[in-house]
């Protein structure tokens, strides 16, 4: 009996060590069962050098048709779950047909890998980069091992970041306008604006200024949105009065935001808008939404903008 159990056992144990792992900057992943893990951060055209161990169980030997890792890139529809999308795929093999009686190391190394998109676990969609190592085998199967880590790509500060205004309100009932000191905002950024109350005839209980993300997947007729809010900062409460000015300063770091991601590799997208939400005596609600577009800056960029 115990034959038969230990023949169902893992012959070995696989594990994936980064060469850097001591200096990396380590974040958190979430994984699909809901916990969390620390795994290193790497950004676009960086150096992915590590080492694959294979180490047998004690008294058994690992016989093998080859050992290969392989670097993927994949997006995953959670309405197609899994079935990976590939947008990067590199291989090293590692080893060539044999047997393995004890721990050996095989280490590998991917040169200045394009990784264009970032990390990104949504509602209906996810994006991630992992190191599949697999040691293919005939009876009783292969051995395949991941190792996930994170992409995260900074981004310049715009040359071009104008600012919102608009108008907005109900014909000889309400007229108001709002102002955002810019459309493009970094993720520790403050978002500055005020509004102005140029005609007042409704009793206005209270007002909010909401964050929204839109995470629209699939294409044409397929194509399937799904809106959170992530932030609701309330501007007022009580009756404002014609003529009057109230101030805006809405701190994003608080929040769990993402940078704006357009049609990524044509299978989804992220958006992110204002929504500046009126309601009056009798509950009746007034929205006006305007998107604006989040972008990663490096730490020592925002640290400069904020001094």
């Amino acid at each position: 009996m115990n034959f038969i159990i230990d023949a169902f056992k893992p012959a070995c144990h696989v594990s994936v060590t980064f060469a850097d792992a001591k200096l990396r900057k380590q974040v958190a992943l979430k994984k699909e069962n809901g916990q969390t893990e620390m795994v290193p951060l790497f950004r676009s055209q960086d150096n992915i050098i590590g080492t694959v161990s294979v180490e047998p169980v004690p008294g058994r030997k690992v016989e093998h048709k080859g050992i290969k890792v392989e670097l993927l890139g994949q997006i995953e529809m959670y309405s197609d779950r899994g079935n990976f999308y590939d947008f990067t795929s590199l291989v090293r093999e590692l080893d060539i047909p044999g047997e393995i009686y004890e721990k050996k190391d095989f280490p590998f190394e991917f040169s200045t890998v394009e990784m264009p998109y970032e990390t990104y676990s949504g509602i209906n969609v996810r994006l991630r980069y992992v190191l599949k190592v697999t040691i293919t085998r005939g009876y009783p199967g292969s051995i395949v091992q991941f190792q996930d880590f994170v992409v995260r790509n900074n981004s310049p500060s715009p040359s071009i970041n104008n600012s919102i205004k608009m108008e907005v309100g109900i014909e000889d009932c309400l007229h108001i306008e709002f102002e955002y000191n810019k459309s493009k905002y970094h993720l520790k950024d403050v978002i500055i604006g005020k509004i102005y109350f140029l005609l007042v005839r409704i009793k206005m209980k209270n007002m909010d200024l909401e964050i929204r993300r839109r995470e629209s997947t699939g294409s044409g007729t397929s194509t399937h949105v799904e809106t959170e809010t992530l932030a609701k900062y309330e501007l007022m409460d009580g009756a404002p009065v014609r003529g009057e000015s109230i101030p805006i300063r809405l701190f994003l770091s608080p929040y769990e935001l993402t940078p704006t991601y357009r049609n990524t590799n044509n299978k989804f997208s992220v958006k992110y808008y204002l929504n500046l939400v009126l309601v009056d005596e009798e509950d009746r609600r007034y929205f006006k939404q305007q998107e604006i577009t989040i972008y990663r800056l490096a730490e020592s960029s925002e640290q400069a903008e904020a001094l």
